[in-house]
């Protein structure tokens, strides 16, 4: 087995020197196009583009945090995660992609392990945080809901019902956390500040399963994850309709695969994610895959 003649054999690392370049070329080529989608409600490029920089603000000015440190994702598909993601590179921060369905005692020995001084963690799982936090080095929370980002009225219909109807937030007490929407007003205060990230430079500790062990943490530079991309580029680029495609996302972006593929490569040729939050409620799957 090998693949086609056509594939290239070789890949120019030159074009990137960091995934926030990655990112603002997509922005500056599909501004207008949708980028991520969730429960029906889209972010353009330049929307999300518009949001990030806010959240970057945020962590740079309000958090204090600097290039290098580590900051904790904790939730499954929504739109905040990219919002994040790409504000955490753009600051030249570590991400720390964490499994929601993590214990407190995973949570613990990941956060311990990466040294994150900071979290954006869904309300859902607050509680198991409480619980642990000061057994960690985490400074600075988060806390978000799924409808945060959603369109009225669905944002307060989603957000009533998981939490009153559902009962699926426990109550915490995390009394200086920040709200989700809260961090972006704050960030919208200032600009943003650019920081130098090269090819060496960490992107992400990401967590193994730990089915021989303990999780541990893979280091990946932003060199490692720009290969990724243009690996995949180079042999499915031909198939691809720059500007076109929709990406359905069930699997979640803190796994590796999910996003390498659907958020990162798939994002440089302007497709739209549509982001599953719960691939296990099916006929809510397959509306999505209708629509």
């Amino acid at each position: 087995m090998q693949y086609p003649a056509s594939v290239p054999k070789h890949i120019d690392l030159s074009l990137y020197q960091n995934i926030p370049e990655v990112f603002d070329e997509a922005v500056s080529k599909f501004s207008n196009k949708k980028a991520f989608t969730n429960f029906s409600t889209s972010l353009t490029y330049s929307e999300l583009s518009r949001k990030v920089d806010q959240f970057t603000s945020f962590l740079q000015h309000e958090l204090k945090l600097k290039k290098g440190d580590r900051i904790a994702i904790q939730m499954p598909n929504l739109l905040q995660y990219p919002i994040v993601l790409f504000a955490a590179l753009k600051a030249g921060l570590v991400v720390v992609n964490t499994n929601p369905l993590y214990t407190a005692h995973e949570m613990k020995h990941q956060f311990k392990d990466s040294g994150a001084k900071a979290i954006v963690i869904l309300k859902n799982y607050a509680h198991l945080l409480e619980g642990i936090i000061k057994e960690t080095a985490i400074e600075s929370v988060i806390v978000t809901e799924i409808g945060d980002l959603l369109s009225f009225p669905k944002n307060l219909i989603i957000n009533f019902a998981i939490k009153y109807v559902k009962k699926m937030v426990p109550s915490y007490n995390l009394p200086h956390a920040y709200e989700f929407n809260q961090a972006l007003e704050i960030g919208a205060l200032t600009d943003s500040q650019k920081i130098e990230v090269n090819h060496e430079d960490l992107a992400f500790l990401q967590y193994t399963g730990g089915t021989t062990g303990v999780s541990k943490g893979a280091m990946l530079t932003h060199r490692n994850m720009i290969a990724n991309m243009l690996q995949i580029a180079n042999w499915m680029a031909p198939q691809l309709k720059v500007g076109e495609e929709v990406a359905m996302t069930p699997l979640p972006l803190y796994h590796i695969f999910s996003l390498t593929v659907n958020c990162f490569s798939f994002m440089r040729y302007g497709a739209e994610n549509i982001l599953i939050t719960n691939p296990k409620d099916i006929p809510a799957f397959i509306k999505d895959l209708r629509s």
